[in-house]
Parts: C-alpha cells; structure tokens; sequence
C-alpha cells in the first residue's frame, strides 16, 4: 500500500519536477524535500513608497518541510485511501532568509500557529489534489511574510494638519462639556450661609 503511494506520488511529482526521496520511519505521513525549480523562488515584497523598501525576499523551498496524510471530510473512498492533506513546517528562528524584525512579528501574530519547537505550520486540505493543497500552503507562508513585512505608510502633511486639526477639535468640545457640567454641578449647589 505504502509502496504503492509513493510510486503514485513520484509519478505525480515527475511531471512537476519535484524529486521525491523515499520515506524513513513511519509511513503514516509521507515526508519529502521539495527541490522544484518552479516553486524554489516565492517572492514576497514590502509596500511603501520608498522604493528602497521593496526588497525582495524569496522563500527557498528547499528549507520548507512537506508532509502529506490523509484528508478529512467529503470525497468517499478517495478520501479514505489517499493522502492529499499538505502541511509545511518551517523553523522560524533559524530562518536567515527572512529579516530579524519580519521574524518577530510573525512569531507575535501567529502564535497559535507555531509549535513548541518553533516550527511555523501551515496545513491545507481544501483540494483533492496534493499539488493544489501545497501550492495554497505555499501561498498562505507568502501572505504570512508579506503582511509580517508591511510597514506601516507614513502620514503626509495633509494627514499630520488633519489630525492636528481633528485633536484640536476634540479638545475644545471636551472643555465645552466640562464648563457645562460645572455649571450644572454649581447651580446645584445650596449654600448654607
């Protein structure tokens, strides 16, 4: 059975130029290195108006771990006898092809996401088909580290005089209320004089 998955799987990954190597261990979850061509070179950018900002960063397949096990839900005996579910795994303190800061604020936003070990993991068991639930976990990765490397756009002169006028209008109406307030407060005071 297990021969069988992997023979199916090579074939699959033939046509994509993806080398597949044998499984080691536990055949429950089929694990294997991606070296595609294709995929090797996600790109993610980062917005701004500066053009300097927009370095690109690729993300090398070659450091992501791709394991694939059996899919839940609908689909019959298919479902029952193939394993089309993708997770990729990526260590991400150790990741040195993404920037120190972008790091921090993928651990700080996707907390929920990483394990113990510090393994950032993606799953996707949206398709029947393995190549389509990798290329929707590579892209959830690329969303990830795009919108970890946003920075924030910087105000113009219009927006800086717009707050400055917006605060100012609020400080004068809170002031109206307090002066209001203490007049209520003192016409309700009696004097015993």
């Amino acid at each position: 059975m297990a021969a069988c998955i992997i023979r199916c799987l090579s074939s699959v990954c033939s046509n994509s130029s993806v080398n597949v190597s044998r499984p080691h261990g536990n055949l429950s979850c089929i694990k294997f290195r991606l070296t595609n061509s294709i995929l090797s070179k996600v790109r993610y950018g980062t917005r701004g108006s500066d053009s300097s900002q927009n370095t690109q960063v690729h993300i090398p397949v070659e450091r992501l771990t791709v394991s694939y096990s059996r899919s839940s839900g609908p689909g019959g005996q298919h479902v029952n006898k193939v394993s089309t579910k993708a997770e990729v795994r990526f260590h991400v303190h150790t990741a040195d092809w993404i920037p120190e800061d972008v790091r921090q604020k993928i651990v700080e936003k996707n907390k929920n996401r990483i394990n113990k070990a510090g393994e950032l993991l993606v799953t996707s068991e949206a398709s029947r088909s393995q190549q389509r639930n990798l290329s929707d976990c590579l892209q959830k990765i690329s969303a990830i580290v795009a919108e970890a490397s946003e920075r924030p756009r910087e105000p113009s002169a219009e927006d800086a005089a717009l707050r400055a006028a917006r605060l100012e209008k609020r400080n004068k109406e809170r002031l109206r209320q307090k002066k209001i307030l203490s007049a209520v407060k003192n016409s309700r005071r009696v004097d015993f004089d």
